[in-house]
């Protein structure tokens, strides 16, 4: 089959995105695994920084017996105008699987074409795939189902909530996004997404309708890295989206809240829902670390 990547959640099959999430709550439950990867090297390429991404891959890595070499991009030749093709190709000879994270989704899908080895998409502006797969295996752990339960997505469409409406359309659960004006998903991948997939994904610009018996709650901040001189505008917009304890009357007793962090505490999400019996965050973001392993496996195997 070739050299496979994971730049999107639809550069996998259903059978294969379900396969990755299963073995990941496998290898957390039963915790054997074996060290099949000695000898092997991650390279990690960050644009942006990371505190959950970055140590979660590390580490996953190290449990599998492999090694890691992590790389600012501003240290390499790239940042003096080296290609990006010139640079996928020399580190596809010293190392076996990469990870990149960057502003652009082109720069992870230019190295990805040219190199020989795996390429993973560990957050571009457009996407958050892993992000998203390891969310997934958060909501089964917790006893929900995405056929089901209500999903919905309250704020900003960005990076993360675009590869929710990737995994809706792929997996095929109904999603609902909640969003002011303005601020919608992709039009383009929304078109894609129910062509292509029939995919059942509503957009809403009213929090309270969105929230009416969800089960699964999502959110994210409202200025991501790059968006800083629109934070203001940004601020007032999205201010009748806050996850706080009223619009959680609105949802299922039982509901759960996801939020991939860093928080805003009272901005997108308040102190006590970020720390209350709702909340999922800190089991959601180990979780990211049992998901990478799933999924180094997958790409090495």
């Amino acid at each position: 089959m070739g050299t496979r990547h994971f730049t999107k959640i639809w550069d996998l099959n259903k059978e294969e995105a379900l396969y990755i999430i299963n073995r990941a709550l496998e290898l957390k439950k039963n915790k054997n695994w074996e060290r099949k990867f000695e000898g092997k090297i991650l390279g990690l390429i960050f644009e942006k920084p990371s505190t959950r991404t970055r140590v979660s891959f590390e580490s996953a890595m190290i449990k599998l017996g492999g090694s890691t070499i992590f790389m600012s991009s501003k240290d390499l030749q790239l940042a003096r105008g080296e290609p990006i093709k010139d640079t996928a190709r020399v580190l596809s000879r010293y190392m076996e699987i990469v990870v990149l994270r960057t502003y652009a989704q082109e720069t992870i899908e230019e190295f990805a074409k040219y190199s020989t080895i795996p390429v993973i998409n560990g957050l571009s502006d457009k996407f958050h795939p892993c992000q998203v797969l390891s969310d997934i295996m958060t909501v089964l752990e917790k006893g929900k189902d995405i056929y089901k339960d209500k999903i919905v997505w309250i704020g900003d469409s960005n990076n993360v909530a675009q590869s929710w409406i990737e995994a809706s359309a792929l997996l095929g659960f109904k999603l609902t996004i909640a969003c002011p004006k303005g601020f919608e998903p992709d039009s383009l991948l929304l078109k894609e997404a129910k062509e292509k997939y029939k995919a059942k994904i509503e957009i809403l610009h009213d929090p309270i309708s969105a929230m009416k018996e969800a089960e699964i709650i999502n959110t994210d901040v409202w200025v991501s890295m790059g968006q800083e001189e629109e934070t203001e505008q940004r601020k007032k917009a999205f201010q009748e989206f806050q996850i706080n304890k009223k619009l959680l009357t609105y949802a299922s007793p039982s509901a759960i809240v996801l939020h991939c962090l860093p928080a805003h505490r009272e901005e997108e999400i308040t102190e006590d829902v970020l720390e209350g019996p709702h909340s999922v965050v800190w089991d959601q973001a180990e979780n990211k670390m049992w998901l990478h392993m799933a999924l180094l496996e997958f790409l090495l195997s």
